[in-house]
């Protein structure tokens, strides 16, 4: 019997490689979908002129992306498979990485998701900034090998998602979790 937590299934990786897209595929297919924190914040912030942006003060950033993590998972609908841009384990690794925090740790029996996360490794061809990812490839490159790092360090297995289109994409975690239950 599947627990909870099985049907909440993270999408995480690179900056730039393809995770929105890739959710935005998943909810035109029919199944429930988690926006990115980071992403919402940074609106938030800009919006509100504030300063919990990661190229101010990763920090605060950090910690509101932490607070939204938890609130997207406990509201997460009760549905087959809810699909995440990110999770709460992205949010602990980069509270970690700027502040030593050890939230990260206490996530390898609490909070948890699905034990196969799919990973959007780095791809230069695609990889854009813009007014709410100002960082370039080198950091979005550390994040990943921190991401995939700390993932696996948690107990979960990481499973790097082909450089191919969108909807074969799709097609792989949709096979893959179909395959684990």
């Amino acid at each position: 019997m599947r627990k909870k937590s099985d049907n909440l299934v993270v999408i995480s990786g690179c900056s730039g490689g393809g995770k929105s897209t890739l959710l935005a595929e998943l909810a035109r297919r029919g199944y429930a979908t988690i926006e990115e924190p980071g992403r919402r914040i940074v609106a938030a912030e800009m919006s509100a002129r504030g300063t919990a942006l990661p190229w101010i003060d990763m920090e605060a950033f950090a910690r509101l992306a932490v607070s939204v993590s938890l609130k997207d998972r406990a509201q997460a609908p009760e549905r087959d498979w809810v699909f995440f841009d990110r999770s709460l384990i992205d949010a602990a690794s980069a509270l970690h990485h700027a502040s030593g925090d050890g939230l990260l740790y206490q996530l390898k029996t609490e909070h948890r998701y699905n034990p196969l996360v799919f990973m959007t490794p780095p791809w230069p061809e695609i990889y854009v900034t813009d007014n709410e990812r100002k960082h370039d490839l080198t950091v979005a490159d550390a994040e990943y090998e921190r991401l995939l790092r700390d993932y696996r360090a948690l107990g979960y297995e990481t499973i790097i998602l082909a450089k191919s289109s969108t909807s074969e994409r799709a097609d792989t975690i949709l096979q893959t979790i179909a395959g684990s239950t």
